[in-house]
């Protein structure tokens, strides 16, 4: 490499680490701190002033523009699935149905339906307290077996909801990867799926087994709030829910198909944003009836998705930020080069981007962001797979949640683990999905 390749590296781990410090250290907002990241990679790599603050600029706007609608949508139809009590009846049917002994498996696959369609951390605080209260009603009167059979429970919860945050478009980082590598939405979706599933089974209910026992827990600090509504009908529910990847899957498959590829109504149906639109105008009736009209519930569905969309597009704007200046300094191409010339696996490349991004920035969806964003050279130089591309930086942008990934303290104020327990149950699903999911997207390549 020469000089001006090793100042280009030094720029890139200089900013980040600047980001890192002042968010974790300086406690400020993820916004603030990406955003003077940008601006420090930019200046380092010898960009001049002007030219750095357009790059922050196109970054902001192509990330908001491109993924800011499905972030909205997908939250304003968590908010309704929470308020009403929808997804909360669905949950406690599903276990009600399964009972003690198959209760793992029936949260896992509970946090993989309703995950599909909603934000991570609007269907965490979505599901958890449902779990939470299912685990209390199903353990015992001993209170160390206690909290070891709800963490049983609530652990493949977590994993489920991981897992398709991850690896499952349509939640806004698998889709940004999509569109930014140029990959096949269909066959991402179909792999992920492939994926994700084996995944979650060990990240969950098999790793339970292993770093449940010795965890105590304390009081949740943070419980559920809904409005006072009749429980709307489940199967309804359940059709919220699954519809927009219903709509997606339909119009990918739809296009495969002889005289029907460029037909119109399936290209809407495949658009995330039509998809998600469609589902939030069939949910207000489904789910609220006659009174999706009056004030107090409006304000209520709107001002919960207003109060999480600011926060969360702020936070992956600055990330759009980070992601173009070092694309605008070089980064991509310079990573294409050296996968060419040391021949490393792209796959492996796009992994540990997300996972240094994922430690520095705590964000699954700005690691997502910055990695895709100087991949498409890569991707473009070596002929790989870029379905398999998003995977691998999916399952890298979830590598070991710690103190600054908002996740993490929203699973331990609703579980009610101690820090240190945290790290040993979350950071730890997190990190076994991680490699889990990049060791299966490998052994994929080798069959797809």
């Amino acid at each position: 490499m020469s000089a001006a390749d090793i100042r280009l590296i030094a720029a890139a781990l200089a900013g980040i680490l600047l980001a890192v410090a002042m968010i974790v250290r300086g406690r400020l907002h993820p916004f603030i701190g990406l955003l003077c990241g940008a601006f420090a990679v930019g200046l380092f790599a010898g960009l001049p002033l002007p030219e750095i603050a357009k790059a922050v600029q196109k970054g902001v706007g192509d990330i908001i523009g491109g993924t800011g609608l499905i972030v909205a949508l997908g939250l304003s139809l968590g908010a309704m699935l929470h308020l009403s009590g929808a997804a909360a009846a669905l949950a406690q049917g599903a276990l009600r149905l399964t009972g003690a002994r198959a209760a793992p498996w029936a949260t896992l696959g509970i946090a993989i339906v309703i995950g599909l369609p909603l934000f991570f951390e609007t269907g965490l605080v979505l599901l958890l307290p449902i779990v939470v209260a299912a685990a209390e009603a199903m353990a015992g009167d001993d209170p160390a077996a206690r909290d070891g059979a709800k963490l049983r429970l609530i652990m493949p919860a977590l994993a489920g909801l991981g897992v398709v945050h991850a690896l499952v478009p349509p939640h806004p980082g698998p889709l940004l990867a999509v569109e930014a590598l140029g990959a096949n939405l269909g066959k991402t979706m179909l792999y992920g799926i492939l994926v994700a599933i084996p995944t979650a089974i060990l990240a969950g209910p098999v790793l339970a087994r292993f770093v449940t026992p010795g965890v105590r827990l304390a009081p949740p600090l943070l419980h559920d709030h809904r409005l006072d509504l009749a429980t709307p009908n489940r199967f309804a529910s359940l059709v919220i829910v699954l519809l927009p990847v219903l709509l997606i899957a339909t119009g990918e498959l739809g296009q495969m198909a002889p005289g029907l590829k460029g037909a119109g109504w399936l290209v809407a149906a495949s658009n995330p944003v039509i998809a998600l639109l469609v589902t939030n105008l069939l949910a207000l009736p489904l789910l609220f009836g006659r009174r999706l009209r009056e004030a107090k519930i409006q304000d209520a569905v709107w001002h919960e998705t207003m109060a999480a969309a600011g926060a969360i597009l702020l936070a992956i704007g600055a990330g759009g930020a980070l992601k173009q200046v070092l694309v605008s300094a070089g980064l991509s191409d310079l990573l294409a080069r050296l996968v060419l010339m040391y021949a490393v696996s792209p796959l492996l490349l796009g992994w540990l981007v997300a996972v240094g991004i994922r430690l520095a920035a705590g964000s699954a969806t700005v690691a997502t962001i910055t990695a895709v964003g100087i991949m498409p050279g890569v991707v473009a130089g070596s002929g790989v797979s870029p379905e398999l591309v998003v995977l691998a930086i999916g399952a890298g942008s979830v590598f070991f949640s710690h103190v600054n990934d908002p996740g993490f303290w929203l699973v331990k104020s609703y579980v009610g683990t101690s820090t240190a327990d945290t790290f040993k149950t979350w950071s730890l699903l997190e990190t076994v999905i991680s490699v889990v999911g990049l060791a299966l997207v490998v052994a994929l390549s080798y069959v797809v």
